[in-house]
């Protein structure tokens, strides 16, 4: 068991958490937290609460579970920049950009949200919003929508259980009567075509094009897109091989 030890046993025990959680891939119910770390039930509970009040955990309730939240990326943000996923996908981003002469971009899904980690723009095209720790509604952008669909269907079902209304931002018209039921929809449609699109309803004018990155688990740990004029079309060919580059040199 890996019980916490230290002189501040419940600053110990809630890093020995957020650490665990860390280590998976999938959820995990808090019996099973309090079993590995050697920590009483209800000290887990006390603890994995005040995580989820402060964004740093997040409470499945489908699943009975919990897993890592926004506000632990936001910590690690700074780190997140020189990681190798931010390296790499500037690299896969570079050469996108270079064969095809439109914006890239590169994002992690947080919750219901996609966060930006790397934007490559083409020289002549427009600044985009997408730009490097920029978080966006996940079920209105490509990258999001390639993530989402990537997820198992319990895990995405989870994601969005309870949740009954979509969050409206300013500049997102198509939130309004955006349900639940068509994002999982959506998460259909796009497995079905193997990749995900968006038409202007981040920025008017411009559509993104998107695939995911599994892990050799088949698990989704990024999205790649390549955003273009609506009216112009794009190499769905040298997107995937970016993706499965990406992939690869992060196996």
């Amino acid at each position: 068991m890996d019980q916490p030890r230290g002189k501040v046993p419940a600053a110990d025990a809630t890093l020995a958490i957020l650490t665990l959680l860390a280590r998976h891939t999938r959820p995990v119910a808090a019996a099973r937290i309090a079993a590995g770390l050697g920590l009483p039930r209800s000290t887990t509970y006390d603890l994995l609460g005040t995580l989820v009040a402060r964004g740093f955990v997040i409470h499945y309730e489908y699943e009975r579970a919990y897993g890592l939240g926004v506000a632990a990326y936001e910590l690690s943000s700074a780190y997140t920049r020189q990681a190798p996923l931010a390296i790499l996908g500037r690299r896969a981003a570079d050469r996108l950009v270079e064969q095809l002469g439109e914006s890239v971009h590169v994002a992690v899904l947080h919750a219901r949200d996609v966060l930006y980690v790397v934007e490559a723009r083409a020289p002549g095209r427009p600044s985009l919003v997408t730009d490097v720790g920029v978080r966006l509604p996940a079920h209105l952008t490509a990258t999001g929508r390639a993530l989402l669909a990537a997820l198992p269907d319990a895990q995405l079902r989870a994601l969005y259980d309870g949740v009954r209304e979509l969050e409206v931002r300013p500049g997102f018209d198509s939130t309004l009567g955006y349900s639940v039921a068509r994002v999982l929809a959506e998460a259909k449609e796009t497995r079905a075509r193997g990749h995900a699109i968006e038409e202007g309803e981040v920025t008017p004018g411009l559509s993104s094009v998107a695939v995911a990155v599994l892990d050799r688990a088949g698990w989704p740990i990024a999205s790649i897109a390549i955003t273009y004029p609506s009216e112009g079309s794009v190499a769905l060919d040298e997107l995937a091989g970016a993706a499965e580059g990406l992939r690869q040199a992060l196996a």
